[in-house]
C-alpha cells in the first residue's frame, strides 16, 4: 500500500498542475508517483483476485482456468 504522504503529494501536485502548472522536476515527480501508485494498485488487485473462487448456483467451481493457473504460479514464486 502506498503511504498517506505519497498519496497526499500526488493530490497536491494534481491540484497545483490545474491551478498554476508544474515545473519539469515536479512533472517528473508526479509521473513517478503515479506509476508507483498504479503498480501498488495492480499488485493489490492481483492479490485480491488470487483469493477469489467462483462457484455457480449448483456449487461447482467455475473459476476461469487463467485465474487458476495464475494462482499456482504465484504459490510457486
Amino acid at each position: 500500500m502506498l503511504s498517506k504522504d505519497k498519496i497526499a503529494r500526488i493530490n497536491e501536485l494534481s491540484r497545483k498542475s490545474k491551478s498554476e502548472g508544474l515545473s519539469a522536476e515536479e512533472t517528473n515527480e508526479q509521473q513517478r508517483l503515479r506509476q508507483e501508485y498504479l503498480q501498488t494498485f495492480k499488485s493489490s488487485m492481483t492479490d485480491t483476485l488470487h483469493n477469489v473462487k467462483i462457484v455457480d448456483s449448483t456449487g461447482a467451481d467455475v473459476t476461469p482456468e487463467k485465474l487458476k493457473k495464475s494462482k499456482i504460479r504465484k504459490r510457486m514464486n
